[in-house]
């Protein structure tokens, strides 16, 4: 009855407004799948991959490389101190709904106990936990979470300001309920992802910040609502979170088992080679190895042979991070495709793998590697018949041969005939070789490489070496962190090494990755400034899509467009997370479809 009772009043109530979607009765739901239903029903206990009887106790002491100047996450001034809000661990900051790792993309219960959405998701009501509380003992309530909404879409970063103005109207109904409703797109279509964008909404205290500028950064103690406080820091050198033993949420079923450390400490180091030998040396506890040549060779030390450090590999489902040499089409060199295109052919794909990486890489062929998302072949089936739709503004050439990237075998032979198949498409063009340099319409062809992490450099030399043989002038440089973010925001490159990562549910940041509109949007993450109508129309897709199957489509044929415009020289990925930790440290049997979540770690007591 009083299920009955909640949907009946929401019902009654949203009719008065007038909206259009307020014929659709509004569901209450305790979790909230993007597509299907939710793997774990009402009652359960605790996501599968989290130990509920783990141990709690002990210093979790994690390496960074880099620095901080700030403990504001929310804007793009400043480098925010790991550990404070979404993204790598949560400690500080949590969303209204907690994400589930072991489904593509499914919400459950966090500040929010329960949500109601209407079938066309054009608005959902969020039912905050009574219990709710900020580590200052103050109840969260509906007006933080309007001021979270309103302060983050008119002064957070790009994604948050995207996302958010999206929102038709955010109403407070009363002391713990708040609903939104979502604007129309142009056909009339509603976003579907909106009511899961809003749950993972970090929630903000609107008496902690009353009074401040926003758009300053901070090296002021947040009070947040999550499991952990910043509890001493040096800037730019280490930050300390201690658990608070006051959490209002150790029970609620999607933290069962989660934040089992007394304390995390993160460590910043100048570089990753120092940040290395400082875990061999046991200055912190947990090492993500992502480079496969240090796996392979830099892990043989004493700890690592007697037992003390342990080495896993953890295979996983996810899609893997696509990174490469990101070309910048907002210079006019790159506007011209048919440059992109013949400077992949430079890339010795199977050189590099073999000689740095013990040939332990796949090369990356998709935006979307080691997933069912990736394109392959020629188009078919449902994603032919959507491509045809765009049939009049793409290349006939998308729809007859395959999008994926030039191979080599790694000897001399396969590189030389990649380079004479790039210097055939640099002459059809137009380019001319005078003097062992490359021009084109009297402008020699030379850029810069830049760089921010010395362990890119041999990746960058060996891809100048071969530009040269195309009497392409390249200079790599590599810079400090701070510089290369400045440069980065204001997308002040020429080619850079970067990446994006995608979920196995992608959604509106498809749009802030390579839409038209983020291209022109200082701290966004369109690197490449993309700017083409079908990219925008393939993105919306993937939004509206209202099954996986559909879902999928989409995304393979944004996909197969963004690989045939040669925006990115791909890189490869390892299809696994190597981690390297030292012996007290453990992990529940189970590893989520996404990787391992070091949330759910914990340590032996006394350590």
């Amino acid at each position: 009855m009083r299920r009955f009772g909640l949907v009946a009043v929401s019902f009654i109530s949203l009719l008065s407004f007038g909206h259009p979607s307020f014929a659709d009765e509004y569901k209450l739901l305790p979790a909230l799948a993007m597509h299907g239903e939710p793997k774990y029903g009402e009652d359960f206990k605790n996501f599968d991959y989290a130990n509920p009887n783990a141990p709690k106790g002990g210093t979790l002491k994690l390496g960074a490389t880099g620095t901080f100047d700030s403990l504001h996450p929310f804007i793009i001034r400043g480098q925010p101190a790991l550990g404070l809000s979404l993204g790598f661990m949560s400690l500080t900051y949590e969303s209204l709904m907690a994400r589930g790792w072991d489904e593509p993309f499914t919400l459950y219960g966090l500040i929010a106990k329960s949500v109601e959405v209407p079938d066309d998701r054009s608005g959902i009501i969020f039912n905050l936990r009574p219990e709710a509380k900020w580590q200052d003992g103050k109840s969260i309530t509906a007006d933080d979470v309007i001021f979270s909404y309103e302060a983050l879409r008119d002064h957070g970063r790009p994604n948050h300001r995207m996302y958010y103005k999206k929102v038709e109207s955010a109403e407070k109904l009363d002391e713990l309920r708040v609903r939104f409703l979502f604007k129309r797109n142009g056909d009339g279509a509603i976003d579907r992802e909106m009511p899961l964008i809003m749950g993972l909404m970090p929630i903000l205290p609107k008496h902690e910040w009353e009074g401040r500028d926003f758009d300053q950064t901070s090296l002021r103690i947040p009070v947040g609502s999550g499991p952990y406080k910043v509890s001493k820091m040096e800037p730019g050198r280490n930050i300390t979170y201690s658990r608070d033993k006051n959490y209002w949420g150790q029970n609620v079923p999607a933290q069962k088992g989660l934040h089992n450390f007394d304390e995390i400490r993160f460590d910043y180091y100048r570089d990753d080679a120092i940040s290395l030998q400082a875990f061999k040396s046991g200055q912190y506890d947990l090492r993500r190895e992502p480079d496969p040549n240090k796996w392979a060779v830099s892990y043989d030390f004493s700890a690592a042979h007697d037992g003390r450090v342990k080495l896993e590999s953890f295979p996983h489902k996810r899609t893997e991070a696509i990174n490469g040499f990101i070309l910048n089409t907002r210079r006019d060199l790159f506007k011209d495709r048919a440059l992109r295109e013949a400077m992949g052919y430079a890339f010795d794909f199977g050189w590099i793998n073999r000689n740095l990486f013990h040939d332990l890489y796949k090369r990356s062929s998709s935006f979307f590697p080691n997933s069912e998302l990736a394109c392959f072949g020629i188009p078919e089936g449902d994603e032919l018949a959507l491509l045809k739709k765009f049939s009049d503004r793409l290349s006939p050439e998308i729809f007859s041969t395959s999008v994926s990237p030039p191979q080599t075998d790694g000897g001399e032979e396969s590189l030389r005939d990649n380079l004479l198949h790039a210097a055939d498409i640099l002459k059809r063009a137009g380019y001319v070789m005078r003097d062992g340099k490359l021009y084109k319409d009297m402008r020699a062809v030379e850029f810069e490489i830049l760089l921010s992490d010395p362990v890119e450099e041999k990746i960058a030399l060996q891809m100048v070496r071969a530009l040269q043989r195309l009497g392409i002038s390249a200079r790599a440089r590599t810079v400090d962190s701070a510089q290369y973010q400045a440069r980065l925001a204001a997308f002040d490159f020429d080619v850079i090494v970067g990446k994006w990562f995608n979920s196995l549910s992608p959604g509106n940041e498809q749009l802030l990755f390579w839409g038209s509109s983020a291209a022109k949007q200082q701290g966004s993450r369109n690197y490449p400034g993309i700017q083409d109508p079908v990219v925008d129309a393939l993105a919306a897709e993937i939004t509206a899509a209202r099954s996986r199957d559909d879902l999928i489509t989409a995304t393979r044929a944004l996909d197969r467009v963004l690989m045939f415009g040669r925006y990115v020289i791909p890189f490869y990925y390892l299809g696994a997370d190597q981690i390297a930790f030292w012996s007290q440290l453990h992990h529940p049997d189970v590893t989520p479809l996404y990787g391992p979540i070091i949330e759910s770690w914990w340590k032996n007591p006394g350590f």
